[in-house]
């Protein structure tokens, strides 16, 4: 989706002639034909999805200096670049002290107009970018922070802002990369806890055996290595909030004592004679199916309730790709800044690309793309090119071709649309041949193959993943994967901690 600019002016054939450029530069264009009703327009829900304004400082109703007061005393931060007749150094000055970002003189030339707007958008990422990350850590981040267009964001939200007035247990579920821990964070930023700490913790990257320490804290002495006193998460997020990501990776006795914190309000570290009040808003977060563990006995059905008082189940990227364009942005004036490029834009055939694209890393593996680009870019604008990696995973391979239909012995196809792929076989999510050609069953360890073959290119070569889903430890996997003869297959060391969230 381009960027919108609302262009005001009271002359219509000004107007017409600014809208013109805008849309032949590449953006959307809204048009208001006074201040009253740019006035409106922003202060409406339409205006907080308007980038840029377009501005003529002179106009019977409200004026261009008086419409900029209106949006200073109202808080709207949107760059305004201010067009007028009459160039005089003071009309220049009142309205850079009014908050203009840019000054052009009627009529402007299409290159100086677009050179403004471009300078004016890349200066308001930034300058956002910049703001988000310090409120974040300070934790003050707030729902106007969250990037969005999507109308499905819009509603998770406000769900959001509605459990941010409430001390009510939340449970943030979606998959892995989609934001999760930035809505949490909005929701404590937007409460009255807002003040107090606010500490994440990711469950599924502590040893089963530190788990209650870290949570919970321990005593010195209370085990080999204790040599000092920790006070743990809760402890450290009394007051405040304890994000507790990824809860459904907690095994089952640190899932006891969590019950017993949440339910009592105290916790009781290790090697502690006595429980240790705290006063503490828990949020979790899961990128599993708690309902299908509670099932299979893997997560305990009393937590499981206690957690899931206030779902927020937040969509993929994939489902919301209107938002792909500002994401892009805002991580290209970031990174730009932090590598020290001067990279401009995305060409629009890049940013196709992208926006057609499954991300099954979601927002943080677009956030990770965006860097490599940025990286890699030998000019002010990155193009396809640049996202290589993006393109071939969406691109059907020319070596795919389907397989014959295997039956049993009840005359039923088995394995229906799979598939032969070059360096071994693959198979519809759905679909597992059992027997072969013959109507034998086929070795156990041929299956095993597929399955970990399959399971390494479902989850992207992200081994922590493939380990956790099949249930065996990192280095079982690794074992089997030196047994069976198999490469690691698109195993990037750093796709294994890969969040933007």
């Amino acid at each position: 989706m381009p960027e919108r600019i609302l262009v005001v002016d009271d002359d219509p054939v000004q107007r017409r002639l600014v809208e013109g450029m805008v849309r032949k530069f590449g953006y959307e264009a809204i048009v208001a034909e006074g201040g009253e009703q740019a006035a409106r327009i922003l202060s409406s829900d339409e205006g907080g999805r308007i980038d840029c304004v377009i501005l003529d400082l002179v106009m019977p109703d409200l004026d261009g200096l008086g419409l900029l007061a209106r949006m200073r005393s109202e808080d709207i931060a949107i760059p305004v670049i201010v067009q007028t007749a009459h160039g005089g150094i003071d009309n220049v000055i009142s309205a850079m002290r009014a908050g203009a970002s840019d000054f052009v003189v009627k009529p402007a030339s299409p290159e100086r107009l677009q050179v403004s707007l471009k300078n004016a958008l890349t200066q308001s990422a930034l300058a956002g970018e910049l703001q988000r990350m310090k409120r974040s850590r300070s934790g003050t981040l707030t729902f106007r922070d969250i990037i969005t267009r999507s109308t499905a964001m819009g509603s998770v939200l406000r769900q959001a802002e509605k459990a941010a007035a409430s001390n009510i247990p939340v449970l943030i579920e979606g998959e892995s990369g989609v934001g999760k821990e930035m809505i949490a964070r909005a929701i404590h930023g937007s409460g009255e806890r807002r003040a107090k700490p606010f500490v994440a913790v990711n469950c599924g990257a502590i040893p089963d055996n530190l788990v209650e320490s870290i949570l919970f804290g321990h005593e010195r002495g209370a085990f080999t290595g204790a040599s000092d006193r920790h006070i743990g998460k809760f402890a450290e997020a009394d007051g405040g909030t304890l994000l507790l990501d990824e809860v459904g990776e907690l095994p089952l006795p640190a899932q006891v004592k969590l019950l017993r914190a949440l339910q009592e309000g105290e916790i009781e570290p290790v090697g502690a004679r006595k429980s240790v009040q705290v006063n503490v808003r828990v949020i979790s977060a899961t990128n599993r199916n708690l309902i299908s563990d509670v099932k299979s006995g893997r997560f305990r059905e009393d937590l499981f309730y206690r957690l899931h008082v206030f779902p927020i189940s937040v969509p993929p990227l994939r489902s919301r790709p209107e938002d792909i364009p500002d994401l892009v942005r805002h991580f290209l004036v970031r990174f730009c800044a932090e590598e020290g490029k001067t990279v401009k834009s995305v060409s629009a055939d890049a940013m196709a690309l992208l926006k057609n694209a499954r991300w099954p890393g979601n927002v943080r593996q677009l956030e990770n793309a965006v860097f490599r680009a940025v990286v890699l870019a030998e000019s002010d604008e990155i193009g396809p090119l640049e996202f290589p990696q993006i393109a071939a995973r969406d691109t059907t391979p020319e070596h795919v071709t389907p397989a014959p239909l295997v039956p049993d012995d009840s005359g039923s196809r088995i394995g229906e649309q799979a598939l032969l792929i070059e360096g071994g076989p693959a198979f519809a999510p759905d679909r597992l041949a059992l027997l072969d050609g013959a109507s034998q069953v086929r070795p156990l360890d041929e299956l095993e193959v597929e399955i970990i073959r399959f399971a390494i290119a479902h989850y992207r070569g992200q081994m922590s993943e493939v380990a956790r889903r099949l249930r065996i430890g990192r280095s079982t996997l690794y074992r089997k994967l030196e047994a069976l003869q198999l490469p690691e297959e698109g195993g990037d060391a750093s796709n294994d901690s890969v969040a933007a969230g």
